[in-house]
């Protein structure tokens, strides 16, 4: 069983992760620390998820490929290349205008979930952590282009996990993103379609969810774009933020 005590911190140039207090991992982050990601699991997406990001597709969701809302949880999987931590620089490839920028709740499982009913699901969560779900901005819904969501670090995760004891209703947070140089971009998980409970019941209903796995609550509708050379923040709750940068990358000639 994974269970971390408090908040689990993995920094970038030590070899393990620590379990610390509140206070300690503030500290750590205002000596502008980088870090490696808190977990090192399967790291799954969830697609159409958020209230506003299906209502925007209107009756386009009735249409083909479609033709009718998801039945069950539309999932993708951040492969082990995307995995970054807090203050990583992610490059955005030359003639593309950014990198969307999904900041999704994190659920991190503290054991193995199979068939799991929604009353009990948050007995098998370790803790919560931020993700920076990143994309190439793209129509494709229901089939998730691997090209354009599983390029090289477009899976910021971190900077620590918060154990579970420290969040009573994973379905009231606020989230909250900051791109240099844009307007603050709000959301809240109770916007999702699928709370925290009725998501891993649904997902483990058809695959295992092994101890360590992220499973992310979506992305919210609207997730603001990052262009080359700017600093993005995070933000869950009263959780220290994530933080990474973005950084131009040429094209292959």
């Amino acid at each position: 069983m994974y269970a971390p005590a408090d908040h689990l911190i993995h920094l970038l140039d030590e070899p393990l992760a620590r379990d610390v207090d509140a206070q300690s991992l503030r500290a750590l982050l205002a000596r502008g620390v980088a870090c490696r990601p808190p977990v090192s699991a399967a790291v799954y997406g969830v697609l159409l998820n958020d209230a506003g990001a299906l209502s925007a597709l209107g009756d386009a969701v009735h249409a083909p490929p479609y033709k009718a809302p998801p039945n069950a949880p539309v999932l993708y999987v951040k492969p082990r290349n995307t995995h970054v931590g807090h203050r990583a620089r992610v490059m955005v490839l030359e003639g593309v205008p950014g990198i969307q920028v999904g900041g999704s709740l994190g659920i991190v499982i503290g054991r193995t979930a199979s068939r799991v009913p929604a009353d009990a699901a948050l007995q098998f969560v370790a803790g919560y952590t931020i993700v920076a779900d990143l994309s190439v901005p793209h129509e494709s819904l229901y089939r998730p282009s691997v090209r354009f969501r599983a390029r090289d670090g477009f899976c910021v995760i971190g900077p620590a996990v918060v154990a579970s004891r420290h969040v009573p209703d994973p379905d009231a947070l606020g989230i909250v993103i900051d791109v240099e140089g844009k307007p603050t971009f709000e959301a809240h998980t109770s916007t999702s379609i699928r709370g925290v409970g009725r998501l891993i019941a649904e997902v483990t209903e058809f695959m295992t969810l092994s101890c360590g796995d992220v499973l992310t609550l979506g992305v919210p509708h609207g997730a603001p774009l990052a262009p080359a050379g700017v600093d993005v923040r995070i933000a869950i709750a009263d959780w220290p933020p994530l933080g990474f940068s973005t950084i131009a990358e040429r094209s292959a000639p």
